[in-house]
């Protein structure tokens, strides 16, 4: 894939970020939402997108007929998609992601079509099968939920000793998934170094909590678990390293 290929995908990237992001006035957002089909905002921004698709695809060397199409498909799938969102709960991550998602494969279907080739699908299908990805695929996630769940049944003696109503529900989880998370791609990435720092900077965040806790099962129950979570990922990490994946 040469590079003005690959400078027009990330301009058509930037196009949508910008109009989505830095372009959008908040009075637009609220617009959309609370009026919906009826907002003007919501045609303004599609128009927006569709304006500057067109500028990304003429600095590409476009011809006409290929700026009218992928303006007009920009345009009309982001007011259609933008639309759809609106009827949602637009406040919850997962109609966010989607939304993002639909924008972005419509802005892949453009490239494509703008290139005439499935061939970068087909280099990306390649490597996606490779052992080398698919270790790395599994390795990630199996340090959210498999591992969660398995660090859960491990606690689960201790678990039923600790009485700690002042957190939030299954943030430790979701704490743990990130944790894990970063830990994994720095062992990857053969930062072992960083990870004393991140075990730092959780300890200093918790250090307040169980310092003014009078239970010291909970300090206990806190560092085995952590403990427990951080070396788990360390060996899995260490593993897929010595495969040579990592």
């Amino acid at each position: 894939m040469t590079s003005p290929e690959m400078a027009t995908l990330l301009g058509l990237v930037l196009g949508h970020m910008s109009g989505d992001f830095l372009l959008q006035p908040r009075r637009w957002v609220d617009s959309k939402q609370r009026h919906k089909r009826l907002s003007p905002a919501l045609y303004w921004h599609a128009c927006l997108h569709g304006l500057l698709t067109a500028l990304v695809l003429t600095l590409a060397g476009s011809g006409p007929g290929i700026i009218l199409a992928g303006t007009l498909l920009v345009a009309t799938s982001h007011a259609l998609i933008d639309l759809g969102k609106a009827h949602l709960d637009s406040n919850r991550l997962r109609w966010f992601l989607l939304d993002q998602l639909l924008h972005l494969l419509v802005l892949l279907g453009l490239w494509l079509a703008w290139l005439g080739s499935l061939q970068p699908l087909f280099e990306v299908a390649a490597w996606i099968t490779t052992p080398r990805a698919l270790t790395l695929a599994g390795a990630y996630l199996l340090v959210t939920r498999p591992m969660a769940i398995a660090i859960a049944l491990a606690m689960r003696p201790w678990s039923d000793e600790v009485n700690d109503p002042g957190t939030l529900a299954a943030a430790g989880a979701r704490i743990g998934m990130l944790e894990r998370f970063l830990v994994l791609t720095l062992v990857l990435l053969d930062e072992l170094t960083a990870v004393g720092f991140l075990l730092t900077a959780k300890s200093v965040l918790r250090f307040g909590d169980l310092r003014e806790s009078s239970d010291r099962k909970l300090t206990e129950y806190v560092l085995l678990g952590t403990l427990l979570s951080v070396s788990a990922t360390l060996a899995l990490g260490l593993l897929v390293r010595s495969l040579h994946l990592g």
